[in-house]
């Protein structure tokens, strides 16, 4: 009898160990994105009035759903205390993310200004240097890590391997797990994941915005860099209006 009882205990212990280690790989994660309005916008005039109609700070939440290792990014709501002009709305909610890590081929529509781009283009590489540095996001074990965009951005994640898809918020990705939060100083921009979803799951979202016509990263890049050489006057190239144009293409093609 006392063996049977010893039996019955290691078979649930070890039973619920190996509940605890499954991996997710389909599931629905809300996160919340924090940006410092205030932060990013320049001191000429249109900046001062833009910011009589905005807060100093924005908060949106997005969902991250993901299955077959395909995923899609897209806008849910405000926070309550959000406020901003109709243009600076419609850049988060009508932009989307689709991801296909088997092609490792991306997706996006972005609006911006009132003009959509559609951009397909291979997922974007990160050379990641992982640490030691760990925190707890959402109830996950995370790992940190650091990378560089744009040639001089940083990029500071959070991601977790119990989570198995190597995505993340935006076009953000390419570590091996799902990144849980992200920080970029220079667009004073940080994501956190708040919850984890994985039932009743509708994969029937996760699939690329259908356009005529797809554009190369490098094209929409090229193409807004042209549109904004006219932003400052002639002679007014200062630091931080060069700072302002790079935040506006680096988010852009975030």
């Amino acid at each position: 009898m006392k063996t049977l009882i010893t039996f019955v205990i290691a078979f649930f212990a070890l039973a619920n160990s190996s509940f605890a280690q499954q991996f997710i790989d389909k599931a629905a994660i809300e996160y919340e994105m924090k940006s410092n309005i205030k932060k990013t916008m320049g001191n000429s005039s249109w900046d001062e009035a833009m910011m009589k109609n905005s807060s100093n700070f924005k908060t949106g939440y997005f969902n991250y759903t993901f299955a077959n290792n395909k995923s899609i990014y897209k806008f849910d709501r405000w926070s309550a205390d959000t406020k901003l002009p109709e243009f600076m709305r419609k850049t988060d909610e009508e932009s989307v993310w689709f991801m296909d890590f088997d092609s490792h081929k991306i997706n996006m529509q972005k609006n911006v200004f009132g003009s959509v781009f559609n951009i397909e283009d291979s997922l974007p590489k990160l050379e990641w240097r992982i640490t030691t540095e760990s925190r707890n996001i959402a109830g996950f074990n995370c790992r940190k890590a650091v990378a560089k965009m744009f040639d001089s951005v940083y990029v500071f994640a959070f991601y977790t391997d119990e989570i198995l898809i190597p995505g993340g918020p935006c076009s953000i990705s390419g570590l091996p797990g799902m990144i849980m939060g992200v920080t970029i100083p220079r667009l004073y921009t940080s994501w956190i994941a708040t919850r984890v979803n994985v039932n009743g799951i509708n994969t029937d979202i996760i699939k690329p915005s259908i356009a005529k016509k797809y554009l190369s990263n490098a094209f929409v890049k090229t193409t807004v860099e042209e549109r904004t050489k006219d932003w400052f006057d002639e002679g007014d190239e200062s630091d931080e209006n060069k700072q302002q144009k790079n935040r506006f293409i680096w988010t852009l093609l975030l």
